[in-house]
C-alpha cells in the first residue's frame, strides 16, 4: 500500500506543474481521467462518471501535424451546438451540472453568481458578464445588483443564496484581494463549501492561484489561455441552461 502511494506521488505532476485546468489535469500520468481535485475530497457531493460521446480527428490538436484532437459532447449540450469540449472539461463540469439540475426545485434563482475582484469590475468581469447576458444567462453581478445605500455584505449573502452556480474570475487582481482577505475572500469561502464552483482563470495561472488558495486551485475549471472569453461564456451558458 505504502509503495503504491509513493509511486503515485512520484508520477503526479501537480506538486511541480500543477493541474492548471481540467485539460491540464487529464494530462497528469498519475491522476489522469479520474482527477476531480488535487488532495481535497471532503467538499461537495459524490461524483459519478459522466456520459458523453467523443470524437477524434487527425491533424490539429496539441502538438500540430500528425497528431489528433479529442472532443466530447456532454449530455447537456444541445444538438447542433458548435461549442467544443474536451473529455476532461466534461468530467470537471458534470458535478456542477448535477447541482444545477437539483436546484431547479428552488424558484427565483439566478443562473450564476459572479465572484470577482473589485479592480476587475469594469474590465474582465464586465466582459464575462456581458457575454453571459448576451446568451440569456441571468447573472448576479455586484455592479448591477448592489444598489446605493444597501449593505454590501448582506446583498452578497442574498446573491449567493439565490444563485445556482458560482463562478470565480481568477485574475492577478483577485489574487491580490485574496491575500488581503477582502470581501472576495468571504464570497469564496461560501462557494467552496458547495459543489457549485467553477474557477475561470484569466491572465494568470493555476500555479499562482495555488500559492494563494490551494483549495480553490483544487477545483477544475476553465482558462482563457485555452479558450477565449466568449467561448468560456458559451460553455457556462450551456452548463446552466435547462430544457423548457
Amino acid at each position: 500500500m505504502a509503495s503504491g502511494i509513493i509511486s503515485h506521488m512520484a508520477r503526479c505532476t501537480a506538486p511541480v506543474r500543477g493541474h492548471r485546468s481540467a485539460a491540464a489535469a487529464a494530462d497528469c500520468p498519475a491522476c489522469g481521467s479520474r482527477y476531480r481535485g488535487y488532495g481535497y475530497s471532503g467538499y461537495g457531493s459524490s461524483y459519478s462518471s459522466p456520459s458523453y460521446s467523443s470524437s477524434r480527428s487527425s491533424g490539429g490538436g496539441f502538438g500540430g501535424g500528425g497528431g489528433f484532437s479529442s472532443n466530447a459532447r456532454p449530455r447537456w449540450s444541445p444538438a447542433g451546438s458548435s461549442v467544443v469540449y474536451t473529455p476532461s472539461e466534461v468530467r470537471a463540469l458534470t458535478p456542477i451540472r448535477e447541482t444545477v439540475e437539483k436546484r431547479t426545485i428552488v424558484s427565483d434563482l439566478r443562473d450564476v453568481f459572479l465572484c470577482h475582484a473589485w479592480d476587475d469590475r469594469g474590465g474582465a468581469a464586465k466582459e464575462l458578464y456581458d457575454h453571459l447576458q448576451s446568451r440569456g444567462v441571468s447573472v448576479w453581478f455586484s455592479e448591477v445588483d448592489v444598489r446605493l445605500g444597501t449593505q454590501l455584505l448582506r446583498e452578497i449573502d442574498k446573491g449567493l443564496a439565490k444563485s445556482r452556480v458560482g463562478i470565480v474570475l481568477v485574475t492577478p487582481a483577485l489574487l491580490g484581494r485574496l491575500r488581503a482577505e477582502s470581501i472576495a475572500d468571504k464570497e469564496l469561502s461560501v462557494l467552496l463549501a458547495r459543489d457549485q464552483l467553477v474557477p475561470i482563470v484569466h491572465g494568470t495561472t493555476y500555479e499562482a492561484l495555488r500559492d494563494v488558495s490551494p483549495m480553490l486551485a483544487s477545483r477544475s475549471g476553465l482558462s482563457t489561455a485555452e479558450n477565449p472569453m466568449a467561448q468560456v461564456a458559451a460553455k457556462l451558458a450551456e452548463l446552466v441552461t435547462l430544457p423548457n
